[in-house]
Parts: structure tokens; C-alpha cells; sequence
């Protein structure tokens, strides 16, 4: 938006920051972003801002100010635990965690995966798993997430692995639901009616 040829301010945003708050809006779970009152009680609230590159509350002011590849490329939406209590403490009732995983698809969608955290692999992994068999077995879960990330990591898991295999808590074989095809094709109409996810 401009004015006599100079860039103008919408309601605190930057014309950069509304098209990408705008952009962040139109998804589902994304709407909440617009009521922010920049109070900060999420990042207060939050067990694990420590290790976030930037606060819940940060992550919107930078938003609104068209950060776009700095909001991406943060760790932060990858260490949100869904924990809500966030929302649970929010004046506006924003709910957060959906925010942070609109945030997740975004940086995926986009190629700025922040490289240095491990949850963009799980994701996919998961995802992929459900896709193919309609629920998740453990163990093929953690084999192909431990070789798309690190594979001597598997190592360290292994007496834990092992435990669950003798108390019969993990199953060797995987074993696929009735109606994978309807799931399959669930997923195909809604990433043709714009679900990337």
C-alpha cells in the first residue's frame, strides 16, 4: 500500500507485514494472528521459550513486520509442545500451538526449514507414515526418522527399544488398517482443495 509514492502503515503493521500476516490469516489456525494484542503473556507462559529463537509474542511482532524468511527459518514454531497453556492464559484466547504449526507448514512449503532442529523430520516421517499405513508403527517410525537424520543416534535408543520389545510394548511387524485407499484419497482432495499439509 502506498501514498503519493510512499509506503504507509495499516494499524501498527508494515505494508510488507500485512500481506504476510494476511498470508498467515488465510490459513486454518492461522485467523488468530489478527487479534494479538502484543501483550506477551504466551512468552511468559511458555516452558520452552528458552529455546525458541524467538518468544511466541516476538514471533507476531516480527510477522506484522514482514519478517518473513526470519519467522521461517526460526526454531521456534519447532518447539512448541502443543502444550496450550498459553492459550489457556490468553486474554484474547489466541490458540498459539495452531498459529506455530500454520507457521510449520509455511517454512516447509517454503524450503525454510530451520536446519538445525530434528522436528521437520519427524513430521514428515510420521506423515508419510500414516499415509502408507494408515497408522504408525513405532518401529519403522523411529528407523526411517533416525536415517533421514542421525543414524548413531539410533544407538543410544537402542536399550530403551529393547525394553519395549520384551514387555511386548513394540511390535516388530507393522500392520496396515482397512481403508488406506479412502484415506489416500482423503488426503489427495484435500491437497487439491489447498491443504498442502
Amino acid at each position: 500500500m502506498s501514498k503519493n509514492g510512499q509506503q504507509i502503515a495499516v494499524e501498527g503493521y508494515s505494508v510488507d507485514g500485512y500481506e504476510f500476516v494476511e498470508e498467515i490469516a488465510s490459513e486454518p489456525g492461522g485467523e488468530s494472528i489478527l487479534s494479538c494484542a502484543q501483550c506477551g503473556t504466551c512468552s511468559g507462559s511458555c516452558p520452552n521459550v528458552l529455546w525458541m529463537d524467538h518468544s511466541p509474542r516476538k514471533i507476531i511482532a516480527l510477522a506484522r513486520a514482514g519478517k518473513r524468511e526470519e519467522v521461517l527459518s526460526s526454531n521456534s514454531m519447532w518447539c512448541c509442545a502443543t502444550c496450550h497453556l498459553c492459550t489457556v492464559r490468553c486474554p484474547k484466547g489466541i490458540e498459539m500451538p495452531e498459529l506455530m504449526h500454520v507457521l510449520e507448514w509455511m517454512a516447509i512449503r517454503e524450503g525454510l526449514v530451520n536446519g538445525k532442529v530434528s522436528a521437520p523430520a519427524m513430521q514428515r516421517t510420521l506423515a508419510n507414515a500414516v499415509r502408507r499405513q494408515g497408522r504408525v508403527h513405532e518401529l519403522g517410525l523411529m528407523g526411517r526418522f533416525f536415517l533421514r537424520t542421525n543414524p548413531l543416534a539410533a544407538l543410544k535408543m537402542a536399550p530403551v527399544g529393547l525394553k519395549l520389545l520384551l514387555h511386548g510394548r513394540l511390535p516388530l511387524r507393522a500392520e496396515k488398517i482397512e481403508g488406506t485407499d479412502q484415506l489416500k484419497a482423503i488426503v489427495k482432495e484435500a491437497q487439491a482443495i489447498g491443504g498442502g499439509k
